[in-house]
């Protein structure tokens, strides 16, 4: 997917939009590009996967809302016997509902994670409204409660891919619960992303509403922090990457993939992957 897809129509629209209400709905659909589409093999993939339903009344309106999302159990994982694998809440990117992560989700599982995955509002099957920043944060956290309810015994641990970067260090910054957070190919901030385009001449900071502003929350993270980006990712640049990893406190630990796009990262660095998570997480 070219740059275009998630930057194009943004910022060189905002500048021209009047009202700040339709600004903000116009951003928002833009960067979220929240839908019910799926790609690659990801409906296979979500085959064995198992369906979760989180509800819960939104702090803002009151609203009920009701959060779709997928469980993968690790191949270990026997309650009777004592098997008790670490617990991983995955937090997907822009444009594709969680089925389309599911590739990746299996992975997640190979590397030693029962995981599930969820899909903010306005995806999937979760409730069909327009996702904002605020609201997924929300949801991110009421599924992190969720799990750490259902599982209270294990190592919980939060991950999250492009748009699901910030989501997963805003979620990181405020609970104390978690034994390490990963993100991959995800960005310092959206300014940021604006301006490592071919849009950042255009003086758009002031406009954006959803900044999602990770530089300025990652340094309070209090767990282990895996940073994750492939060399050849063209629609998030891995300088973002390296930025974000620079303002994060220790412990913590970059991974630059070769090869690796935004998409194929997770799958060309498995070995890579796999040697971080042992040696800073402890997670083999």
């Amino acid at each position: 997917m070219k740059r275009w897809h998630f930057l194009g129509a943004v910022f060189t629209a905002l500048a021209l939009l009047a009202s700040c209400s339709t600004l903000d709905e116009r951003e928002r659909t833009w960067i979220f590009q929240p839908s019910d589409r799926s790609w690659g093999g990801g409906v296979a993939a979500a085959e064995g996967m198992e369906d979760v339903w989180i509800d819960f009344i939104e702090q803002k309106r009151g609203e009920s809302i009701r959060l779709h999302g997928l469980w993968l159990a690790h191949a270990a994982e026997d309650e009777a016997r004592g098997a008790k694998p670490p617990v991983l809440l995955y937090l997907h990117g822009a444009r594709y509902n969680v089925t389309g992560s599911a590739p990746r989700v299996r992975r997640m599982q190979e590397l030693g994670f029962s995981v599930l995955a969820i899909d903010y509002r306005g995806f999937g099957k979760s409730t069909n409204e327009l996702p904002s920043e605020a609201s997924a944060y929300e949801d991110a956290r009421v599924a992190w409660e969720w799990l750490a309810k259902k599982y209270p015994d294990r190592q919980r641990y939060i991950f999250g891919h492009s748009l699901g970067g910030p989501i997963a260090i805003n979620l990181a910054s405020e609970v104390s619960n978690e034994s390490g957070t990963i993100v991959e190919g995800t960005f310092t901030s959206i300014a940021d992303v604006v301006s490592t385009s071919e849009w950042g001449w255009m003086p758009l900071s002031l406009l954006i509403t959803q900044r999602f502003d990770s530089m300025r929350k990652v340094s309070r993270i209090g767990s282990p922090l895996l940073v994750v980006h492939g060399d050849d990712d063209r629609l998030i640049l891995p300088d973002l990457g390296r930025k974000l990893f620079k303002a994060a406190a220790e412990p913590k630990r970059f991974v630059l993939v070769p090869g690796g796009s935004h998409h194929n990262t997770n799958q060309r660095g498995m070995p890579l992957y796999r040697e971080a998570l042992a040696q800073l997480m402890d997670v083999k």
